[in-house]
């Protein structure tokens, strides 16, 4: 471990955070096939070279960061973050979000319609998040717009303004701007959005079809598992499948909790849908049986189930069943949490994590046999995919923006309100001992983060690009 910190203390000195990095050289670079030594050269953001070390050029300069034997990959993708601005002062904000992802290694997120206000779900409110988020994003950052009943004639102006996808629910989301939709209005966002290249996003419940138990103490956490039941999910993901089946469209679900969805996406696939799957850290990290009375920072929709569901995401991942992990951050404060007094049905659902991803992940996918390239798989390739950015991000090549995580997947560190970047720091994560800290984060061969400092002029991107329109006119959904 003594040449690790050698390393580590010999690169930072020769650069600043901030600085717009030339070269990047590691024993330890995961490149597509490959983990070994390379240096990475980067011009005008992009990577225009990745040398063996044998090639290396000399002599080192201040714009060359040697990071030793630091794992360098790409930067990570989180297509899952709920950011609340514009609209929402009290909730956490695109400053806090994308410092607290730099600190992460993240150097894209994909912001959600939800909880802004207004939402996106039309194209002003698509061009008012813009004019919020300008100035303040540390990281890249793209959008996904929302389907609500009776936006169908917003879908194809806010894909054309460079959103990749949209978002719905099919059921209450308990957001008075953003309600849910039923089939018909599916149907007919659907139709409006055959021949394009966008993706649609399902949140994987609905409606039980059967009625739920009387609740009785609100204070335990089975009370919750008991309103929101694995049924919902496979009742949803049925939903889902059968209208990706129908109309060919890609479709993601987002959220998955329940191992028991996984057989219907599977024979969903086999006969040709184009259906792909999330699921996010806390299902791999917490389980419904440690979740004390009244621990309301773990309740999220849907919710953490047992430990014996969470094998078998796990077994699930190792098969590629599942196709990436997320944060599915949202965050929510102190105030807002306690006024409900550990009631798990009237406390606000949603956890916070978005900078702890990464040894999230590693923590335990690292003693079930996971590599690095199966982390850039999940977290870095496929959300870059889904998100319509494998142009540019996910990998490393010439070619593709210099989006860079530098880090030590040895070093263990706890969790402590210290060191937490989000805006609002109550998570169910703290106290956790975890694997893998991130020493360094670039985006465009820009230093964003070094060693705890952040650079000190917020310089990421909106990723917005035109897509592709249909050349057909569609015909009315009845």
């Amino acid at each position: 471990m003594s040449k690790k910190s050698n390393a580590t203390q010999a690169g930072p000195a020769k650069v600043e955070v901030g600085s717009e990095i030339v070269t990047v050289r590691s024993n330890r670079v995961v490149q597509n096939n490959t983990t070994g030594p390379a240096e990475i050269v980067i011009c005008d953001g992009k990577i225009a070279d990745i040398l063996p070390k044998r090639n290396w050029a000399r002599p080192s300069g201040e714009k060359i960061l040697d990071v030793g034997d630091l794992v360098v990959m790409p930067g990570i993708i989180d297509p899952h973050v709920h950011i609340y601005e514009p609209g929402q002062p009290a909730g956490e904000g695109f400053t806090s979000v994308t410092q607290a992802a730099a600190a992460g290694g993240i150097t894209t997120v994909v912001d959600m319609p939800l909880f802004s206000s207004p939402p996106t779900t039309t194209l002003y409110a698509l061009e008012k998040k813009l004019q919020s988020a300008k100035g303040k994003c540390h990281i890249d950052v793209a959008f996904w717009g929302g389907i609500i009943p009776g936006n169908q004639a917003e879908l194809l102006p806010m894909l054309k303004a460079g959103v990749p996808g949209f978002q719905c629910f099919l059921m209450a989301t308990g957001v008075e701007d953003f309600s849910h939709v039923c089939l018909h209005d599916i149907h007919v966002a659907m139709n409006e959005l055959q021949d394009t290249d966008c993706v649609l996003l399902f949140h994987p419940e609905q409606e039980p079809s059967h009625s739920l138990p009387v609740q009785e103490d609100t204070m335990e956490y089975s009370t919750l598992l008991d309103t929101r039941p694995y049924t919902m999910e496979v009742e949803a993901t049925i939903t889902i499948a059968e209208l990706c089946l129908q109309y060919k469209i890609p479709c993601h679900i987002v959220n998955l909790s329940s191992a028991q969805a996984l057989p219907i996406i599977k024979d969903a696939r086999q006969k040709g849908a184009p259906i792909t799957i999330e699921t996010a850290h806390h299902y791999l990290s917490l389980a419904s049986e440690c979740i004390p009375p009244g621990g309301i920072y773990y309740k999220c929709c849907p919710p953490i189930r047992d430990k014996n569901n969470q094998e078998q995401l796990w077994a699930a991942l190792e098969v590629g069943e599942i196709d990436m992990v997320v944060s599915a951050h949202t965050p929510c404060s102190r105030d807002l949490k306690d006024l409900n007094n550990g009631d798990f049905l009237k406390a606000p659902a949603g956890i916070a994590s978005l900078q702890f991803g990464l040894p999230l992940f590693w923590t335990s996918a690292k003693s079930r046999g996971f590599s690095f390239h199966d982390l850039v798989q999940l977290m870095c390739k496929n959300p870059a995919i889904l998100s319509r950015l494998e142009d540019r991000k996910g990998s490393l090549g010439p070619g593709m923006d210099a989006d860079l995580v530098i880090w030590n997947p040895e070093k263990e560190f706890e969790v402590n309100k210290n060191i937490i970047h989000h805006k609002d720091k109550p998570t169910p994560y703290l106290g956790f001992q975890l694997y893998g800290e991130v020493f360094a984060t670039l985006v465009r061969g820009r230093l964003v983060y070094l060693n705890g400092k952040f650079a000190p002029k917020p310089e990421g991107d909106l990723l917005v690009t035109e897509r592709k329109m249909p050349t057909r006119v569609s015909s009315p959904y009845y």
